[in-house]
């Protein structure tokens, strides 16, 4: 996780000198070193990685060499790849042995970290290449003996030269039996081959250094590894390239192969939208602002997911859902057809679905069995396979729980999507769109239709007062897109809101549900509330309302609460801490764990989830429109201010700050789960950071006068989130207090909101008429005919069934929500594992530890607070206990545990 640095695991009071014969790692800007010294050196993350290398362990041992040098023998660990052995199996994997022979695999070279007192120039680097031993228990092996002179002083850094033909995964370099102690340089980074490119790569050791002190003999290689890992913003990237820019969503659409396919450019005046890893693909020849689909996205190589998460869980099985089960499906499930009856559904777990055109794809079958065993199972007396799906825990618990009102209403607090859930301050409820354009702004609820169903406890005004009142509210911003979606073959759109009220035992309890459609098509704007009743025709109704309003949360979920705040808002931050922030400094190894495979997940998730034609459009009540209701909640409601936690409530209305109350802060609905665990969390996290970064800016005028910090900080604004680089909202970054606030936002983003919006969708969603993704019919008593009113009348099931998603778009969806809700077997969990920069300083290990401790001390609360019969909205008949907040987990779909980072 840690790009490279160096490691002492013991100290000394006498200078360490060692020098590297001749080294066998590639280093790309041409140097690096590693330290030498008297005073205790600090593992410290490395910003430069690039594709291709090898992981490596340099042990080495010191011996007697003259007065003027010591002797010191490295023992290099090379972590070896089934895709490096497999991809080079003809004449150069037969030159990479004759290279290993010669003992010419790894070219190293040691940087002083002192300037020559004599001349005030960089000192000479010390060269060695590394020979093959043999393969140890953690790798092959590699050595190498280097004369280290008296006076080369401490080792700031190495420049690595992979001389083989295929990358390599540098693991670490540990060198033993200096007169200091045993040092390791932590480089856990892919390290190309020379013959892709000649640049060196430098791995810095691992003590952090603020800018403006590092070391005098680094400060040029600093400055230049973070121009080269910015590029030159021109050309196409290349796999093996570690190069981080910007640029706008202009690759969602395939115009080239179907102008249906086009799709408009996000990020600009007319989409706003926050900006990707630039990939300097060539433009499509029918579509000059979108660029051409290729086979895969260019990811800088260190972004890339790891060989575990490739080849044996997450990458490679949603890639493998997306790009081959999903498609299948299309040849079993004829299109828009929907499921006849419930049993139809519940058949999915019972029976599943035949893939037998798969029983021909012999290769195709067994590849989607082993990696899919959840999912895609055999068939012994049939000699095919079918899809068969795991019962979610909501439904094994109460197989009904879907048709609850009293669910409906828990799940806005403790389901997938807490975060939409918000206070009721004004009424009457009124629209803040163009009544020329949407017709009337007053809302069709009213007051008679509220205190009717209260049932008389109080009016309204006092129910507003004693905060009794919530919504669900996506009336304004899917109204504004009804008649476009209307156009689309099976599905349909309303502007919705939903009302609840707050009972004396904490619960909610669902008051009304109001549909509206604009003037369109030559008719009025239409309007409608329906409420819970007890004659069986408006029962039916509210049933089919709430099918609606579900789709709405479900899509807003997905694209906003989800993908938009969480990872397409990380992305620019990723690209900025590459940029702007050297390895060095320790801001970048606060954060690069909060980064893994972020940018990776985001260019699948555009070349298979959100594209043009991909399952959320496909799958999704807005279809082809689903990025542009994305473009217009980041337009109107994302502010950088607001992503903390204690903010976001805040900004809903379901806190208010009280310093008496715990965390500072006192919530509206006392049992709300999700801010219950997540301001838990919240404080966790904020006291982890705020001990990481008082340690390292003692002095408050340290901040401001960091220049790669406030680089990195005016990026994020004008550059990743252009589009809002002039709002005045932005926090200013002037003292560490400010650097603490913005930090813990990102982390909190990366990890607990991550964890709370994702990890549970197949436990929610599983069961797709709990949570359906698109409503494909119209309320029946929109401008019905009368024969259409006489079916719904004699067959009101089948009215709910059809609005339902047919069984192509369910199978698919169910599918994908399976595979995006597992834990890969290499998942690093918040605070589970310190990096090995932070426990190098004892006072940063010991601030980690309290934050282990804090998060294992989560996990007990939880697990008590999901025993206790009085918290009504964890705990009860057929609930599911609250769970996606526990920090930790075991691989799989657990429906709980918080990595670190945003990488499924």
């Amino acid at each position: 996780m840690l790009k490279p640095g160096i490691q002492q695991s013991q100290y000394s009071s006498k200078t360490c000198l060692f020098l590297l014969h001749k080294s066998f790692i590639h280093g790309n800007n041409g140097s690096a070193s590693l330290p030498i010294w008297s005073k205790p050196s600090f593992i410290k993350k490395h910003t430069n990685i690039h594709t291709g290398f090898i992981r490596s362990n340099i042990k080495a041992v010191a011996s007697t060499a003259t007065e003027k040098s010591i002797k010191v023998k490295a023992v290099v660990t090379v972590k070896p790849t089934v895709r490096g052995f497999l991809s080079n199996l003809g004449i150069q994997r037969g030159l990479d042995d004759i290279k290993d022979l010669l003992g010419k695999t790894l070219l190293l070279e040691l940087v002083s970290a002192e300037l020559d007192p004599e001349t005030g120039l960089e000192k000479d680097t010390i060269e060695g290449y590394a020979h093959k031993l043999g393969r140890g228990d953690d790798g092959v092996k590699y050595e190498t003996i280097f004369e280290v002179p008296i006076d080369f002083g401490e080792v700031g850094a190495v420049f690595v030269v992979n001389e083989h033909h295929r990358e390599m995964f540098l693991e670490d370099i540990v060198i033993d039996g200096l007169p200091c102690g045993p040092v390791s340089v932590t480089c856990r980074s892919w390290v190309h081959s020379k013959f892709d490119s000649p640049v060196k790569r430098v791995f810095f050791t691992n003590k952090p250094y603020l800018p403006s002190q590092t070391p005098s003999s680094l400060r040029r290689l600093r400055e230049e590894e973070l121009r080269n890992l910015r590029g030159n913003g021109e050309g196409e990237r290349k796999h093996f390239e570690r190069i981080y820019d910007y640029d706008v969503y202009n690759d969602i659409g395939d115009p080239d192969k179907s102008l249906s396919l086009q799709r408009p450019v996000f990020g600009g005046e007319e989409y706003p939208y926050p900006r990707r890893c630039r990939t300097g693909r060539p433009r499509c020849e029918a579509d000059q602002l979108s660029e051409k689909k290729s086979s895969r996205f260019y990811v800088p190589r260190d972004e890339c997911f790891s060989e575990i998460k490739q080849l044996t869980f997450s990458a490679k099985t949603l890639y493998s859902v997306l790009k081959v089960l999903v498609p299948s499906l299309g040849k079993t499930i004829d299109e828009g057809v929907g499921f006849p009856y419930f049993t139809a559904i519940d058949s999915l777990f019972t029976q599943g679905v035949d893939l037998d055109h798969l029983v021909s794809e012999e290769n195709q079958q067994g590849f989607l069995e082993a990696i899919m065993p959840r999912l895609v199972k055999s068939i012994a007396d049939k000699g095919g396979a079918v899809l068969h799906f795991e019962t979610p825990d909501t439904m094994s618990r109460d197989k009904f729980f879907w048709f609850r009102d009293e669910e409906f209403a828990r799940q806005t607090l403790a389901g997938l999507n807490p975060y939409s859930i918000r206070l009721v301050t004004e009424w009457p409820l009124r629209s803040e769109l163009d009544p020329e354009i949407y017709g009337p702004p007053e809302s069709a609820i009213t007051t008679e239709m509220i205190e009717e169903e209260i049932g008389g406890i109080m009016s309204v005004d006092q129910a507003i007062k004693q905060k009794k009142l919530f919504i669900l509210d996506y009336h304004d911003l899917l109204l504004q897109f009804v008649s476009k979606v209307r156009q689309i073959e099976g599905t349909t759109l309303y502007g919705s809101r939903a009302l609840f009220f707050l009972n004396k035992d904490g619960t909610l309890r669902p008051l009304a549900i109001e549909l509206t459609r604009p003037p369109m098509d030559g008719k009025p704007q239409w309007k409608q509330v329906c409420r819970p009743s007890w004659n069986s025709t408006d029962v039916w109704l509210w049933r089919i309302a709430k099918a609606h309003v579900l789709a709405h949360d479900s899509g807003y979920h997905q694209l906003v609460s989800h993908w938009l705040r969480t990872h397409c808002v990380t992305e620019p931050y990723v690209i900025a801490t590459n940029r702007q922030l050297s390895a060095m400094h320790p801001i970048y190894a606060l954060l690069h764990p909060h980064f893994r495979y972020t940018i990776e997940i985001n260019a699948l998730a555009r070349e298979a989830l959100i594209n043009a034609g991909g399952i959320i459009e496909s799958a999704f009540t807005p279809g082809k429109y689903s990025m542009e209701i994305c473009s217009a909640a980041y337009a109107l409601q994302w502010r950088f201010d607001q992503q903390s936690l204690p903010a976001d409530l805040i900004s809903r209305g379901m806190a208010v700050e009280d310093p008496n109350a715990p965390h500072g802060l006192k919530l509206a609905i006392e049992d709300y789960p999700f801010a219950n665990d997540g301001l838990i969390l919240w404080d966790a996290i904020k006291t982890w950071v705020t001990d990481y970064v008082n340690h390292y800016y003692p002095d408050p005028r340290l901040v401001e006068s960091d220049q790669e910090l406030q680089a990195w900080w005016t990026e994020i604004r004008t550059l990743g989130h252009a589009d809002k680089k002039d709002e005045p909202w932005w926090p200013v970054l002037n003292t560490p207090k400010d650097l603490i606030n913005i930090l813990t936002t990102m982390v909190w983003v990366t990890s607990g909101h991550h964890a709370a919006v994702n990890f549970g969708q197949y436990v929610y969603g599983g069961y797709f008429p709990n949570r359906p993704t698109i409503a494909r019919t119209n309320m029946p008593t929109e401008d019905p005919s009368d024969k259409e009113w006489e079916t719904f009348l004699k067959k009101p099931e089948r009215a709910l069934l059809k609005c339902f998603p047919s069984q192509l778009q369910a199978t698919r969806i169910m599918a994908v929500l399976d595979i995006l809700s597992n834990h890969s077997p290499d998942e690093e969990y918040l605070g589970e594992k310190m990096e090995p920069s932070w426990a190098e300083d004892p006072v940063i290990k010991a601030a980690f530890e309290r934050f282990h401790e804090s998060l294992k001390e989560l996990e007990r609360i939880i697990d008590e607070k999901n025993s206790d019969s009085r918290f009504k909205n964890r705990n009860g008949a057929g609930i599911v206990p609250y769970e996606l907040l526990k920090p930790f987990s075991q691989p799989g779909v657990t429906g709980k545990g918080v990595p670190y980072s945003i990488s499924i």
